[in-house]
């Protein structure tokens, strides 16, 4: 057929031995490969047709053939646990540890698969029960990653190897806790294995529980004596990835409740607080917050769960963290306020509620030593780099945050301190509908900057459409006004190769 498949893999595949010595009398060819390189007898195995495989041995069907993922007869029977078809070809092989692509052997395969009796007989045909695959997982890491507490409890009775890595340090603690199979965590912290033995990234179970919501296990590993305040080699405890986990909000409740520390910081200051930010999640940042986190703490880049949070656009974060007594004023990265944040990474319904909270601050200008002091935000008080909320918004792209920030008062004249104008960023952005707006709301098109550059150099060099060249020259904007260097608009459209602007 298009796959390649001739009557006898399908014969194979139904079993038939019948049809099958029919088929090979014929003049089948018992090694024909499909597409995928699988020969009748890998058809007839992976039925579990123990008359059919004979049949196909009878006729010189090569028990060593491999599919395209290396895989032998062998291999199929052991992951499809037919026993009977195995026993017929083990005594045909010279080794029943032969590896697939990936490095697995028959073993590996029973182990994932959770047969006990195949691999029983595996075993007592010589299988190798510390063989290891391309990323040095072994047959016990498999079966303690499916749960498969039967064929766990075998191997280890056989000599598996309990303490085991990978190539990453997994442990299979480590396999079992992370895929949540709880029976085979208690049996092996009952044999005594290290309950924080940690991988090559120093996470131990419980930071792999807690990173994927797995929280009967986190329960157990607690309840059993694990570390609650384990760092790994970037800083982050357990605390730290049940903040940012998906599904792990009671894993948080009972990381708290055993002792968790929750103002705990990773090497680059993130605290618990700051990961329920980076990620969205409201609630646990409330149960943070009522066990005692610290709710202004800051990172290595000054910033704050709130700038953290404005930053990734999380509003209902924001409302928790305002409503617990955030300071909306303290500034962050490059002196930037929350709203900067919002603002510059277009997240307009962040920016309304900063903008809406009210709260009273005073404000220490960058640029000169009077204190400002407003009964909402100083809109225009700049960053280090002198810019404002407005030149972050309009480097942002977001029209709706710059009107939000001009109907609040903020000063579309205000220049950083290269002297570049919200129009300026906004132009060099590319964005039309934010130059629109600041246009139509009037600001100077023709302003220049320090280099002595107006947006329309901006938009020269960086609108490829000349959506935003044409807006502008249709407002006025000049392209003769030279540069200090004495460039014109049109020196930077043919310096960036933009021809369609040159035409303009």
């Amino acid at each position: 057929d298009s796959e390649k498949r001739t009557p006898l893999h399908v014969a194979a595949f139904l079993g038939d031995a019948e049809i099958i010595e029919l088929l090979i009398l014929s003049g089948a060819r018992v090694n024909a490969k499909d597409n995928m390189w699988l020969t009748p007898l890998h058809r007839a195995v992976a039925s579990r047709s123990e008359e059919a495989v004979q049949v196909l041995i009878k006729h010189s069907a090569d028990v060593n053939a491999r599919d395209k993922n290396w895989q032998t007869p062998l291999h199929v029977a052991a992951a499809n646990k037919a026993v009977k078809c195995a026993e017929v070809i083990i005594p045909l092989l010279s080794s029943v540890n032969v590896s697939d692509r990936g490095g697995r052997t028959a073993l590996h395969h029973a182990a994932l698969n959770g047969h006990v009796e195949m691999v029983n007989l595996l075993l007592a045909k010589g299988a190798n029960i510390n063989a290891f695959d391309k990323k040095d997982r072994r047959a016990l890491h498999w079966a303690a990653y499916m749960g498969h507490l039967d064929v766990v409890a075998l191997l280890i009775s056989h000599g598996a190897e309990v303490t085991c890595k990978d190539k990453k340090g997994y442990t299979p603690l480590h396999a079992a806790a992370s895929n949540g199979q709880i029976g085979v965590v208690k049996h092996l912290l009952n044999l005594g294995v290290e309950i924080d033995e940690i991988n090559i990234y120093g996470n131990t179970a419980l930071h792999l529980a807690c990173y994927n919501g797995q929280d009967a296990v986190v329960n157990e590993l607690t309840d059993y004596g694990a570390n609650v305040n384990q760092p790994n080699n970037s800083g982050f405890t357990p605390l730290h990835f049940a903040a940012a986990s998906t599904h792990g909000a009671l894993c948080l409740e009972l990381l708290v409740n055993n002792g968790a520390d929750v103002n705990i910081q990773s090497k680059d200051g993130k605290s618990p607080l700051h990961m329920t930010a980076v990620h969205g999640r409201f609630t646990r940042s409330q149960t943070l917050i009522q066990n005692g986190g610290e709710i202004d703490c800051v990172d290595k880049d000054g910033n704050t769960p709130l700038h953290v949070a404005a930053r990734y656009g999380h509003e209902l974060l924001i409302n928790t963290l305002i409503t617990s007594g955030a300071d909306t004023a303290k500034c962050g990265i490059h002196s930037m306020f929350p709203l900067h944040l919002a603002a510059l990474n277009a997240h307009s319904d962040c920016c309304r509620k900063l903008l809406s909270s009210g709260q009273k601050y005073s404000i220490v200008s960058l640029f000169s030593n009077e204190h400002v002091l407003s009964a909402g935000f100083e809109i225009d008080t700049p960053d280090k780099f002198g810019r404002t909320c407005l030149h972050a918004a309009a480097a942002g792209g977001n029209v709706e945050c710059i009107k939000l920030l001009q109907s609040s008062g903020a000063d579309f004249h205000k220049k950083d301190k290269c002297g570049r104008t919200p129009l300026h960023y906004a132009a060099a952005n590319c964005h039309f509908h934010c130059i629109e707006t600041l246009v139509t709301t009037g600001a100077n098109v023709n302003e220049t900057d320090d280099w002595g550059r107006t947006a329309l150099h901006y938009a020269a060099a960086s609108d490829m459409d000349r959506k935003c060249l044409k807006f502008l020259l249709q407002n006025d904007a000049n392209p003769s006004i030279r540069d200090k260097e004495g460039y014109n608009s049109i020196h930077y459209a043919a310096a960036y190769g933009h021809r369609q602007c040159l035409e303009l």
